[in-house]
């Protein structure tokens, strides 16, 4: 198995798309936080494109959700 690195936060825990649970890449939240502000589009409509809920789309683009920092990087298997 290759090994990989992935960002932790101040805890060592996974962050971003390297966490276990994430559904969008960091590419994907890259291109929905632009296409918010370049079309204005609403909660739903991103939902429905990126295919999670409107609640995670509100969380994402209000910063309570896959706003930390990275503190450092590891290397994982």
């Amino acid at each position: 198995m290759a090994k990989r690195i992935v960002a932790v936060n101040d805890l060592g825990l996974r962050i971003g798309e390297d966490h276990p649970r994430a559904k969008l890449t960091d590419a994907d939240i890259k291109q929905l936080l632009q296409l918010r502000g370049e079309t204005g589009w609403g909660y739903k409509r991103l939902a429905s494109v990126f295919e999670i809920s409107a609640s995670q789309v509100r969380r994402i683009l209000k910063g309570t959700q896959r706003a930390q920092l990275a503190m450092e990087y590891r290397v994982v298997d």
